[in-house]
């Protein structure tokens, strides 16, 4: 009897030597396409299909419950946790067979498999090796060496695998798989999941006690419902990862800014055949000699687009924006100034003041400034409203569509009874959520404003379309009639073209149906074409980044956003060549016309609203000065057949220039002039007044940032300085905003 119960063990001892030693693999049979092959040459587990293809979740009925790997030694249940270490063989590449898949993310190591799971099937073939090892590996010199064995580890690690002699803890490790799925932390400092766009050091979680050991079997099943998952559902369970582990540092600043961890980087392109944001190529105006051209004309501008663009990338991204992202007119005519409003039967007042340039003192500085009059809420005329929204997949991130209906409800709030709002989306396909509706049914307005999803293509053009259909069939006479796009890029199903989709705007604003633009979101934005659409539709283009910049357009501006008080309104100036030798006409590039332009009422221009300004800067040359050839170059030659004009007696007046303005009543054709002589009174440039300074600040960090030939003597602590003394005046809270971003420029060039 004796000899039987010592014979027992050695017997038991033998028969599992055998199962070992057994040359044809033993299969774990987990799917019908996956299995875990033990490979008793490397002395491992091998997963001969994990790094290869998609892993399948498990099929019901054929879970693992009943699997019981007794020869690995007990595992400890209550302090039980996965944890892969730091510096494991997958997270740099691995050695040998099948440890180096895996791609190259940008912050350096190798990542395989889902998120967080990088060290999976190596950890367990160690895992497994161990236990097959049993006693031998235990207490040996190298346990140090092998986190999985050993007392050593098991000191360093409580609750890993433990000595068999310690009899009190479970022999058997079966337990169903849904119980034996222990939070999962990611290593220390391991490189972030490139499918989440971010790169980063992954903080670890808090360590989160178990009731059950992680099994083999588990973890290849958690590993196949990640990867069976479609894309949404892997997304967003990257997600819950990320917030497991307390999230990464870009990611959380990211999150903090409404920002989506997968948005583009500034001017990247999402997608194939996605270049990124799109913008007008701007050449700088350079200096125009008066005897050759005495005359310079362009439409207004009251887009302020540029400067929140501007402001996206620099606060959002912390990098300088593409140069031609910035138009210095928008930059400018962002803030508002104390000019003063009209006292006469004209819809806006002209201000005009000279003083010295702060970057050339020898030249003058002409500032000439368009307020609009303000009319009180009350007082709007019925409006006929159309939103037209983009709903296309890639509205999906959180400062897109979520932000776009949070403008929309603050606009939907300050509507009236005499206010009439319509709904539509395009994606894929163009359609109407939401019939004519008045202002004070204001749940049914924010019901069909909750009920907007993202997803599909962008159909713009279409979207277009039915949106000046609504608007034709609700006009309202003597009201307001206008479209107000919001989209964060580009169109890309049906009419895309932007001269087909700019002929369509400028057809429509003719029947004084006027089109707004908000866009939102960096990465595949159209700026070049919506300018010109709104350009062209008697409109405005604004860009809309947060919260604050929506209640500035849509609340604070309300009244200028909806009611046009003047439209294709006209700049015309005419320099004294006896003052002026020549002149440059600061921003506004892309708003030149020509001379004849005008006085042609069939020539299009710029629209302005209730209560907008307008400001322009022209640095001028004063004639006799040391300047005056250096600025005429290169010099035109004469004339053959006739010489040039002679000057009038009006020129030697003390008139510095005559500032001509055209406009129109908004449902008029025919334009009415305005004219106004200006005198330079010699100011000094701090003799100007703080408006003056403020916007001359503005101008020349749009100019700085530009990298304009004619501000290389500028320097953005210069500009600072002149911010900071000029931060009172209308809408000071922006201003001390700015401030904030010409030291971001300064430090990021730094």
């Amino acid at each position: 009897m004796k000899k039987t119960w010592i014979l027992t063990p050695l017997l038991l001892g033998v028969a599992l030597l055998g199962c070992t030693q057994e040359s044809k693999p033993t299969a774990y049979q987990t799917t019908d396409d996956v299995q875990i092959t033990s490979d008793t040459e490397h002395g491992q587990v091998v997963d001969e299909k994990l790094l290869s293809q998609p892993l399948q979740a498990t099929p019901e009925g054929e879970r693992a419950e009943e699997i019981v790997l007794e020869e690995f030694e007990p595992l400890d249940k209550s302090n039980m946790e996965f944890d892969i270490p730091a510096q494991s063989q997958s997270q740099q590449g691995g050695q040998g067979p099948g440890r180096d898949a895996g791609y190259k993310s940008p912050g350096g190591g190798k990542n395989n498999s889902a998120p967080g799971m990088e060290g999976a099937s190596s950890s367990l073939s160690r895992a497994k090796d161990d236990a097959k090892n049993g006693q031998k590996a235990m207490g040996s010199s190298g346990a140090a060496d092998h986190p999985f064995s050993g007392e050593a580890s098991e000191a360093a690690m409580p609750g890993r695998y433990a000595g068999a002699s310690k009899a009190e803890k479970p022999v058997s490790t079966a337990q169903p798989v849904a119980d034996t799925l222990p939070a999962i932390t990611a290593p220390a400092e391991q490189p972030a999941n490139v499918a989440g766009g971010m790169t980063g050091p992954v903080p670890a979680a808090e360590p989160k006690p178990t009731a059950a050991p992680l099994g083999d079997i588990a973890v290849i099943d958690h590993l196949k419902e990640a990867k069976k998952a479609p894309e949404q559902r892997r997304l967003g369970e990257m997600a819950k990862q990320s917030e497991m582990n307390k999230r990464l540092p870009e990611s959380e600043r990211a999150r903090q800014l409404g920002l989506n961890v997968n948005d583009p980087k500034p001017g990247d392109g999402v997608g194939p055949g996605e270049g990124g944001d799109k913008f007008e190529p701007i050449e700088d105006n350079n200096f125009i000699t008066v005897a050759d051209q005495p005359l310079s004309t362009f439409s207004i501008d009251v887009d302020t687009a540029s400067y929140s663009k501007i402001r996206s990338y620099l606060n959002q991204f912390n990098q300088l924006p593409p140069r031609d992202a910035v138009r210095v007119e928008e930059l400018v005519n962002y803030f508002t100034y104390d000019y003063a409003q009209p006292t006469d039967e004209h819809p806006f007042a002209a201000n005009v003041e000279v003083a010295s340039c702060p970057w050339n003192s020898a030249n003058r500085l002409v500032r000439v400034g368009i307020k609009g009059k303000e009319i009180d809420v009350n007082e709007r005329p019925a409006s006929n409203i159309v939103f037209l929204l983009d709903v296309s997949g890639s509205m999906n991130s959180p400062n897109k569509l979520p932000l776009l209906k949070k403008g929309m409800k603050m606009l939907v709030d300050q509507l009236t009874e005499n206010d009439k709002v319509s709904i539509v989306v395009y994606a894929g396909a163009a359609g109407v959520v939401l019939d004519p509706t008045y202002g004070y049914e204001k749940a049914e307005i924010l019901k069909a404003l909750d009920r907007l999803q993202a997803g599909g293509s962008t159909n713009g053009g279409q979207g277009i379309k039915l949106a000046y259909k609504m608007a034709t069939d609700n006009f309202i006479q003597g009201g307001t009639n206008r479209v107000i796009l919001c989209t964060d890029g580009d169109f890309n199903v049906g009419e895309t073209s932007t001269g087909g989709l700019v002929g369509l705007a400028a057809e429509q604003a003719k029947k004084n149906i006027y089109l707004s633009i908000l866009g939102f979101g960096i990465g595949n934005h159209n700026d070049s074409m919506l300018e010109q659409l709104s350009n062209k539709a008697n409109g405005n283009y604004a860009f809309i980044d947060n919260e604050k910049e929506a209640k500035k357009v849509l609340v604070e501006q309300m009244s200028g956003t909806l009611l046009t008080i003047a439209k294709d309104v006209k700049i015309q100036i005419e320099f004294n060549p006896k003052k002026v030798a020549s002149y440059r006409l600061v921003g506004y590039e892309n708003r030149l016309l020509a001379a004849q332009d005008f006085n042609d009422d069939k020539k299009d221009a710029g629209e302005i609203g209730a209560g907008h300004t307008v400001t322009a800067f022209y640095e001028v040359i004063p004639a006799g000065t040391k300047n005056e050839e250096a600025a005429t170059e290169p010099k035109v030659d004469d004339l053959k057949y006739q010489t040039k004009p002679k000057t009038t007696k009006a020129a030697n007046s003390d008139e510095l220039m005559t500032l001509k303005l055209r406009y129109k009543q908004p449902e008029e054709d025919v334009s009415t002039l305005m004219t106004y002589p200006v005198i330079d009174e010699g100011h000094r440039f701090n003799q100007a007044t703080g408006d003056f300074q403020f916007a001359t600040a503005v101008a020349m960090f749009g100019l700085k940032l530009r990298g304009n030939k004619f501000q290389d003597e500028i320097n953005y602590a210069e500009i600072e300085e002149l911010v900071s003394s000029n931060l009172k005046g209308p809408g000071a809270s922006y201003r001390e905003e700015f401030l904030d971003l010409v030291r971001k420029v300064d430090s990021i060039q730094k």
